[in-house]
């Protein structure tokens, strides 16, 4: 009997085992599932209203064909012996995709004042889905944005690497940043909690980050204490990756590694996740 009873807690423990299993991947699959929710209804938003991309590509247009003509012509700025034109491209593809990231966080305001948000709250969906669901709509649409740019630039004989490789880390970097973005914008709606603050507070936050970044010039060319600061800005390792990603022979050039890039970008955006998810009830205080 001895050996019988002993038996038995090896079976109930394995039986246990089992069960802990299937829940783990239960959860990791609901928790996908419903993140893919949020973003797919992100998503419809943007096919109803696809006006929105279209009034937001005269932007990087009009830094390509003015800006971009203009100093190519000047050549007052290093670009290690690049183009300019080439070397701003990946900088106004980034800058694109903060400008439509920064600015996600003033529709939880419109879902808010809906009764939206109040649903989402009372539902058993995990904040951190809510939030991550939203970051990833941020992501859809500036994909969409960069095809715009990478067709605008192809157009101005932008020279550019377009292989499997490189576009599926075009696309990885872009859904990153844009996560990323939409994720600080989100911190700054549950904190502003209204349009109006939450326009001028946008703006007061894009350009900076733009220009303390190295989207349009090397971070060589700027003063010590700006170095520092873009040294901490997300937004020049997304341009380094995409140059690294895009440019002909920009790879060779002295860089810290696309690795680290996206792992700089992904601490970044799982930091900022979590945050936002923290903060996400406040909205509707």
């Amino acid at each position: 009997m001895k050996p019988l009873k002993h038996a038995l807690p090896a079976t109930d423990s394995a039986e246990n085992a089992v069960i802990d299993t299937s829940s783990v991947t239960y959860r990791v699959t609901s928790f996908f599932a419903k993140t893919w929710a949020i973003t797919e209804m992100e998503i419809r938003k943007l096919l109803h209203d696809p006006t929105e991309l279209l009034t937001r590509a005269v932007q990087p247009a009009l830094w390509l064909l003015i800006f971009g003509q203009v100093m190519s012509h000047a050549h007052v700025i290093d670009t290690a012996g690049f183009p300019y034109l080439d070397f701003l491209m990946p900088g106004i593809l980034a800058q694109s995709v903060l400008f439509i990231a920064i600015f996600n966080g003033i529709s939880i305001i419109w879902e808010r004042d809906l009764g939206i948000i109040h649903k989402f709250l009372a539902s058993p969906t995990p904040r951190s889905c809510l939030v991550l669901g939203k970051a990833l709509g941020g992501g859809a649409r500036a994909l969409i944005q960069v095809v715009v740019v990478l067709i605008l630039a192809a157009i101005l004989g932008v020279k550019m690497k377009l292989d499997i490789i490189s576009l599926g880390g075009l696309v990885m970097c872009v859904l990153l940043s844009a996560g990323l973005f939409s994720s600080f914008s989100l911190i700054v709606a549950c904190l502003v909690k209204t349009r109006e603050r939450f326009m001028g507070v946008g703006q007061l936050l894009t350009m900076p980050l733009f220009f303390a970044s190295n989207a349009i010039y090397p971070t060589s060319m700027m003063p010590p204490s700006l170095q520092i600061i873009s040294h901490i800005n997300p937004l020049t390792y997304q341009v380094d990756a995409l140059r690294v990603l895009l440019l002909p022979g920009y790879s060779l050039t002295p860089h810290i590694g696309l690795g680290l890039y996206f792992l700089v970008l992904s601490v970044a955006l799982a930091g900022m996740v979590t945050l936002s998810a923290r903060l996400y009830p406040t909205i509707v205080r």
